[in-house]
């Protein structure tokens, strides 16, 4: 069964971490980061999009074809990526953006 492409955002131990358990997964066949970081590079391929850069992270979701955005960090939440990750019909694990205001603020 092939699995699904996933894109981890974040350069922390917390994406590393994310990354690592993806790449376990029998459900899923490919693990994209960005930025990643040395951690992530050994589990999954890095890209150089920051995680500041929101329309830049849902070109490289479309881009790479993926199934699902895991957003580590609270900042791009708050800034909005999974409402612009949802309007382009990609599924995201993390909340909107005014539900991220409660974790961020």
């Amino acid at each position: 069964m092939a699995g699904i492409a996933v894109l981890v955002v974040g350069s922390g131990g917390r994406e590393h971490a994310l990354a690592l358990g993806l790449s376990k997964s029998e459900s899923v066949s490919q693990v994209h980061c960005t930025p990643g970081n040395a951690g992530t590079s050994m589990v999954a391929v890095n890209h150089q999009v920051p995680d500041t850069d929101i329309e830049g992270i849902v070109d490289l979701a479309i881009q790479l074809s993926v199934s699902l955005v895991v957003v580590g960090p609270e900042a791009p939440l708050v800034r909005g990526l999974s409402d612009r990750l949802r309007a382009n019909s990609i599924p995201s694990f993390g909340p909107h953006s005014e539900g991220a205001l409660l974790e961020g603020s």
